[in-house]
């Protein structure tokens, strides 16, 4: 049996470098009877531990890398000091990856066989031009649009790029939707989620169906895997839960979201850095920190990735929800249309309760002052606007101004 050296010595390293962090610099897990919350699922930190490290695991987490190919062949070969939104926008797709293709009840274990779809998932998030979802990938879609190598994403921009990256991953074919104006219209996204609906819409003969990006989206013309009529949904809301600080009404709301079965967490930060948040417990929510820089990676000869540095070994790290900053964006996965009308009864019945003010309005149709455009808009997000200046971390200063 051959034995690739590239895996064994970072297996080696990454052993080294958990072992130290979760003795030595992470705080453990609380002692508490209130309940733990992780991307829809519930825990009991007292009985429970060990579940919760394995859920937490199991989620990818990207960093920081160096050494990589630079980006657009002369740029950059580490994204250390401005990357931190970018990472935090692969992490929440990336658990939108696992949830479509492993399930959310998938779980990591070191040196396990890799499965050919995690292999898959890991690839598309490669430091390397040609992933899917590579930071070469998002930093030069954000060039065509307006954001120099380098300069820093707030949550409602990377969730646009993001959307853009999508349409070519003809592996997964994510629908993934940016729902803007804090208001998510269901019509429009049965819409995109069920294109024949506008073929049969039109008088278009089932089995003759349109063309779309490439490939015949009628219902008879798709294959064996799209008869069930719906493509699967990433929905990303960019939201503004205050002014320079959230506003307590929407805490309970927050705090909601995260057990919704449908939840893949929320990017964004608090006051001086960019966080991917997949849970919480009391009043702290628990996040995955791509503040770290670590070895960029190459896949094995024989088509391994050595993984252990995209996932969290060590407890995950917490903060108090109201250290957070408003500028936000929440995410969920719909892998079926049952899934979706579940998520819309569920967020419906969120709405009445009385313990916090709704975060964004679920409506059936387009609002007439509205206005529904095809076309991208990678407009600034409001934490971006008015500054004056952007600080970066570095090596030995890592944070990242999200408002002033």
């Amino acid at each position: 049996m051959s034995v690739c050296l590239r895996c064994t010595l970072g297996t080696v390293v990454a052993t080294l470098t958990y072992d130290t962090l979760r003795f030595g610099e992470f705080e453990d897990f609380p002692e508490t009877s209130e309940p733990v919350w992780i991307l829809g699922k519930e825990y009991n930190a007292l009985t429970e531990k060990e579940e919760i490290l394995s859920d937490v695991t199991s989620r990818l987490w990207i960093t920081y890398r160096r050494n990589f190919p630079p980006i657009g062949g002369t740029g950059p070969t580490s994204d250390t000091g401005w990357g931190c939104m970018l990472r935090c926008g692969q992490m929440i797709l990336g658990e939108a990856l696992v949830c479509r293709h492993l399930g959310r009840d998938w779980r990591w274990s070191r040196g396990q066989k890799q499965r050919e779809e995690y292999v898959s998932i890991l690839n598309a998030f490669i430091d390397k031009k040609d992933s899917y979802y590579s930071i070469h990938q998002i930093a030069q879609m954000g060039v065509g649009e307006g954001k120099p190598i380098g300069q820093w994403y707030g949550p409602n921009t990377v969730a646009q790029v993001l959307k853009k990256l999508a349409v070519f991953d003809t592996w997964s074919r994510l629908v993934v939707h940016v729902a803007m104006d804090n208001t998510v219209v269901i019509e429009e996204i049965k819409r995109l989620c069920m294109p024949w609906l506008d073929a049969a819409g039109d008088g278009a003969e089932p089995g003759l169906g349109a063309e779309l990006n490439g490939c015949l989206e009628g219902a008879c013309a798709m294959a064996e895997e799209e008869t069930a009529l719906w493509k699967p949904l990433v929905l990303l809301i960019p939201l503004r839960l205050g002014l320079s600080d959230i506003n307590e009404a929407y805490i309970e709301t927050l705090k909601h979201c995260f057990m919704l079965p449908q939840s893949l967490g929320v990017i964004g930060g608090k006051p001086n850095s960019a966080h991917y948040f997949i849970g919480y417990v009391g009043e702290e929510l628990i996040y995955l920190d791509p503040h770290t820089t670590q070895p960029a990676v190459d896949p094995c000869e024989d088509g391994r990735v050595p993984d252990d540095t995209y996932h969290c070994q060590h407890p995950p790290c917490r903060m108090h929800i109201c250290e957070l900053d408003p500028s936000i964006a929440a995410g969920f996965f719909c892998q079926t249309e049952d899934e979706f009308d579940d998520w819309c009864m569920r967020i419906r019945r969120l709405s009445c309760n009385r313990g916090g003010l709704p975060m964004f309005e679920l409506v059936d149709s387009q609002p007439s002052h509205l206005v529904s455009v095809d076309a991208i808009n990678l407009t600034p997000d409001f934490s971006d606007s008015d500054r004056l200046e952007r600080f970066f971390d570095s090596e030995d200063e890592e944070f990242e101004i999200l408002s002033l």
